[in-house]
């Protein structure tokens, strides 16, 4: 199975930690956030990865190269990074895994790696959720009867959401073809480039395609997005 990474963003929130240095190759535990994310796909099966890169691409793909020789990657870049968000950095792994089954990944996800294993022996179209008290900010999933996604969003009710998107999905070939479908009418048709790739996702619900939700509550994560938030997740993965 194929492995896609998203890591073209700046991390404006970080600085100055993200001033000069990707988000990705911040370490926690004495191994970068690329490289957790990388040996957690590659433990869950991925023999092959795609990796977006944009703002430090160099120092992305120089780290990758020397760390995984025998690793088959395909990089692409975005060279718009700074004015479009990462559902145009998904659109642009297109041309490898359209119709393919993958496993996305943004590049500084903070977990146990057997979240995403989980998700990756899924038989199906699958996401990882974390189920935790939410607020505004937080890309929140309400599910159906059936234990599938119903929306996704960080606008939808916060009531009514049992948790949290954790930002591992598997896709099957047919999602993987409907939702570059799906992608290549927001992008070329309604210029839709400075939104969140879970946009499309919504979208794609009412069409018959949607995940199954996979809990990994049980299981540790952390959301690093401002440099408390990194002194904070260094000392809660040495603890845990």
């Amino acid at each position: 199975m194929t492995g896609v990474v998203l890591a073209a963003g700046m991390a404006r929130r970080l600085h100055p930690l993200t001033l000069q240095k990707p988000k990705c190759l911040l370490e926690v535990g004495g191994r970068t956030l690329l490289e957790r994310t990388v040996d957690a796909q590659i433990a869950a099966g991925i023999d092959e990865l795609v990796v977006v890169t944009g703002f430090c691409a160099e120092m992305i793909r120089d780290f990758l190269i020397a760390n995984y020789p025998s690793l088959k990657i395909t990089f692409i870049d975005n060279p718009d990074y700074e004015h479009n968000n990462n559902i145009f950095s998904l659109w642009l792994a297109m041309g490898v895994v359209r119709g393919r089954d993958f496993l996305l990944m943004d590049s500084d996800i903070l977990c146990d790696p057997e979240a995403v294993k989980r998700v990756a022996d899924a038989n199906e179209t699958s996401l990882a959720l974390n189920r935790h008290e939410l607020g505004e900010e937080e890309m929140k999933i309400i599910s159906d009867k059936n234990g599938c996604v119903a929306q996704i969003s960080k606008t939808c009710s916060i009531a009514e959401a049992i948790g949290e998107s954790m930002g591992i999905e598997k896709m099957t070939d047919d999602y993987s073809e409907a939702l570059y479908g799906e992608l290549k009418q927001m992008i070329e048709q309604e210029e839709l480039d400075n939104v969140f790739y879970e946009r499309a996702f919504e979208r794609l619900i009412p069409q018959g395609h949607t995940f199954r939700i996979i809990d990994t509550t049980d299981l540790f994560s952390y959301e690093i997005d401002t440099p408390e938030d990194y002194e904070r997740a260094k000392t809660l993965w040495n603890k845990n």
